[in-house]
């Protein structure tokens, strides 16, 4: 059955076809809502007020207008996400493995890469939301250009402005602490967002 098929059941109150819904997509609309808050707790409560929203007025979805369930529902969940986070302090993360004490070279390699993915996690999590979105959607969920653009409610061509501005100024702020070197020394730009 598609989702079109069960949305129209769901808003005739069919508690099976929003059963269906709901284990179809909560593993990947909780995958993108942790994308955004980077808690496992919070963004459990994210999908499923998102789907609470969705069975309680389940007539916000049209299918008239074109949009698929799943990229309508990414917004729901994404701008879900989004009021969640104004409501909460942001935490910077610190970095615990500065004390940790070096026994290899190896293990010093290993730690590094997982310091240097934790900062740029860091980075992008302190990215102004729009840009942290759009990098979310693109990257991390495999979203294409126009998907991603439709779910945020911009154009395609500011979309791909939100992602320059997001890896641009990642990548300023690895120069700047030394982690990414002119001339293509340090951290590979495609490992870790694009």
């Amino acid at each position: 059955m598609t989702d079109e098929d069960l949305m129209a059941r769901v808003q005739n109150a069919d508690h099976e076809a929003f059963s269906v819904l709901v284990h179809r997509y909560t593993n990947l609309f909780y995958s993108a809502a942790y994308r955004m808050c980077g808690q496992q707790d919070d963004a459990e409560d994210i999908v499923q007020d998102a789907f609470l929203k969705l069975w309680n007025r389940p007539r916000i979805w049209d299918a008239s207008r074109g949009a698929k369930f799943t990229t309508w529902f990414y917004r729901v969940v994404t701008n879900q996400a989004i009021d969640f986070m104004r409501k909460k302090k942001p935490v910077i993360a610190g970095d615990a493995l500065d004390y940790v004490e070096d026994t290899s070279d190896t293990q010093q390699d290993m730690m590094e890469a997982d310091e240097q993915s934790a900062m740029i996690e860091a980075l992008i999590q302190a990215l102004p939301e729009r840009q942290k979105m759009a990098l979310n959607l693109c990257f991390y969920e495999g979203l294409t250009n126009k998907d991603a653009a439709q779910i945020m409610g911009v154009g395609v061509k500011a979309l791909e402005s939100l992602l320059m501005r997001a890896k641009s100024g990642v990548r300023e702020e690895l120069h700047r602490r030394g982690i990414l070197k002119q001339g293509g020394n340090g951290i590979k730009e495609k490992t870790y967002y694009g």
